[in-house]
């Protein structure tokens, strides 16, 4: 079975829900393909909380916002933040019912180029026929695995953030996490509340602050490049890195003051400024050192190691590859996102090289559906 549309979105977390909405308001046909929040469900685990705000909603239209889904729940933004992962769930179906989005669940398996626009090959071999495709696959082919850690510890031994599974599953085990930002703090009390037997914290740097993080001053900037797309990259290189210093510290060198309490209690170890440098089977579980001395004893390793993007990961995509430009495992995009590859946009993380480190958080979304829908109806 063949289907035809204007625009097919690949992927169905907040990017592609906010443009596949965007695009059917301005009357674009438009197919969105993945499961649902398919990430965010399956991959973050109970007990989550979000960083962002009320602010930080997914319409690009500004009538679906976070705080109309409370007003129909008779609640107000402080009823609600710290958004927890199942609020920012609910607002989501919501959003998606509203927009009169209804997602495929099926999964693309080639995407090739037609004298019309692109071909899309699914799991259960229907095709879809789309004149534009963007590409909104969000962290999950981009898990970043340091090559020694994965040489270092036995295949069962570990696991990823991205990919942590039920937390519950560690009750009475002893746990270390290797990471010393917001998700390896998280982690920790996430574990530690489902009753982990010990939970040990390593990283290479200072610990941070519990402190609350000031983002007022980024919604401005990414607002502003609908306007303005081609701000980001035409900053000088001091500039740029001053901008990703700047969130760099409000980030990573803080994490939530909520948290506190959670990870500062009996059961819970932070080694700073520390590295694992060995790991050996014992009679009494995975014996790991770190470079200061210590030798801890641990059931399981949870490597809170981040994202890094290589587009070559991204398997739909193979067909395209000798025609993508790409840079540093990063796509080369316009200043509407567009690829190499005419009608071929790709947005979330993979963006961040051209439009700036706030394109990996949901605060962009926004942004990228109204740049991504104006190219595409100038086409």
């Amino acid at each position: 079975m063949t289907t035809s549309a204007d625009l097919l979105v690949i992927g169905a977390g907040p990017f592609g829900l906010s443009l596949a909405a965007h695009a059917r308001a301005l009357g674009l046909s438009t197919i969105v393909l993945g499961k649902p929040m398919g990430f965010w469900k399956e991959n973050m685990p109970r007990g989550m909380y979000l960083r962002s705000g009320c602010d930080w909603h997914l319409d690009a239209d500004g009538r679906h916002t976070i705080e109309a889904f409370l007003a129909t729940r008779g609640q107000a933004p402080a009823d609600v933040e710290p958004l927890s992962r199942d609020f920012y769930l609910d607002y989501a179906d919501w959003f998606m019912r509203q927009a009169g989005i209804e997602p495929r669940p099926g999964m693309v398996r080639a995407l090739e180029r037609t004298p019309g626009g692109f071909i899309a090959t699914l799991d259960n071999m229907s095709l879809i026929e789309a004149r534009n495709v963007a590409v909104a696959v969000g962290f999950g082919n981009f898990a970043n695995l340091p090559v020694e850690l994965a040489r270092m510890l036995p295949p069962s031994r570990w696991s990823h953030t991205g990919y942590p599974g039920d937390l519950a599953r560690f009750k009475d085990k002893r746990v270390m996490i290797v990471g010393g930002r917001q998700s390896a703090f998280e982690w920790a009390a996430i574990l530690a509340d489902e009753g982990a037997a010990q939970v040990h914290v390593s990283h290479r740097h200072d610990s941070p602050a519990f402190e609350a993080s000031d983002w007022s001053w980024v919604n401005p900037l990414v607002d502003g490049m609908v306007d303005d797309p081609g701000w980001f990259r035409g900053l000088a290189k001091e500039e740029q890195d001053g901008l990703v210093r700047r969130l760099w510290i409000e980030g990573r060198s803080k994490v939530e003051p909520w948290l506190e309490s959670r990870v500062m209690r009996p059961g819970v170890s932070l080694w700073p400024r520390t590295n694992l440098v060995s790991s050996t089977e014992t009679a009494d579980g995975l014996a790991v050192t770190l470079d200061n001395g210590t030798t801890l004893y641990v059931d399981h390793v949870i490597l809170a190691t981040g994202y890094r993007v290589r587009m070559a990961r991204v398997p739909f995509l193979a067909d395209l590859q000798g025609e993508l430009d790409v840079a540093d495992g990063f796509p080369v995009l316009d200043e509407q996102f567009q690829t190499s590859v005419p009608g071929l946009f790709i947005t979330s993380m993979p963006a961040t090289r051209d439009f700036g480190p706030f394109f990996a958080f949901t605060v962009s979304v926004r942004t990228s559906a109204r740049l991504i829908v104006r190219a595409i109806a100038s086409r």
